[in-house]
């Protein structure tokens, strides 16, 4: 049986007030109070690492946070199908596809295929790619400390306990709405 959630009164705020451009408040009744919807919150906050990081790695080491994220990953976990890696960074594989060509075109990864099974390659860093991981890596980790710096210790494990909970449930959000 589900239970109803309880409708929540929206605060007034001055977007919510009469325009001085268009003479009329267009809002919705229905609309989300920003300031608590958890994934208002963390879609800006990934939003604003992610295009950050962005302009920090393309400038400094040539390549984009999706090149990064994959770096990152096959560091942990070599020789994995382009699959894995959509499953586990939640990317389309036509992105992980395109950043995978480019940094083969760079020498970053390198590919593999298995019992002459040429549909299914399995990608690793090259030697290149390895130290190139381990220079961004630093910066990654220095960034990670500025982000997180106004926390105790204690509130980083428990925020990182809260954030792996919500990343189990958000792979299952497909099934939400559905219908």
């Amino acid at each position: 049986m589900r239970t109803k959630r309880a409708t929540r009164t929206v605060k007034e705020t001055p977007a919510r007030r009469n325009s001085p451009v268009g003479g009329d408040a267009r809002s919705s009744p229905k609309a989300l109070d920003l300031e608590n919807y958890a994934v208002a919150y963390l879609t800006w906050i990934a939003n604003k690492i992610s295009s950050s990081a962005s302009v920090i790695y393309r400038k400094r080491f040539g390549v984009g946070v999706t090149d990064w994220r994959i770096m990152a990953l096959l560091a942990v976990e070599p020789w994995i199908p382009a699959g894995r890696i959509s499953e586990v960074i939640g990317f389309d594989k036509a992105v992980i596809s395109r950043s995978l060509a480019f940094m083969q075109e760079r020498g970053l990864v390198e590919t593999r295929f298995h019992d002459n099974n040429f549909r299914r390659q399995f990608i690793a860093l090259t030697k290149q790619g390895l130290e190139l991981h381990d220079r961004i890596v630093d910066v990654a980790r220095e960034r990670e400390e500025f982000l997180l710096a106004d926390l105790s210790d204690e509130e980083r494990r428990v925020g990182l306990r809260l954030l792996e909970k919500i990343h189990v449930r958000a792979s299952q959000l497909t099934k939400v709405g559905e219908t």
